[in-house]
């Protein structure tokens, strides 16, 4: 059974720039662009995911009423990082 190696989140990233600066260019022909633009979409999609994701495993610890350290997700703080 063959399994699908995982592309890293940065060059996904550097993919999804490579297309939009051949798109910026305008020297692709409409069908191409319309492919890149198709592709594009999708990559941005999958990457906002993966960043959402990674958001929600990020925690601050923060010192509680009581003194303690208490661990909260990171977009319920309000602390500047």
């Amino acid at each position: 059974m063959a399994t699908k190696k995982k592309v890293s989140f940065e060059s996904r990233l550097d993919a999804l720039e490579t297309m939009v600066r051949r798109l910026e260019s305008g020297d692709v022909a409409l069908e191409e662009a319309l492919s890149l633009y198709e592709e594009g979409t999708a990559l941005a999609a999958s990457l906002e995911e993966e960043l959402k994701k990674a958001q929600q495993r990020l925690t601050v610890l923060r010192s509680g009423a009581d003194g303690n350290k208490v661990e909260q997700p990171l977009e319920d703080s309000d602390a500047d990082i």
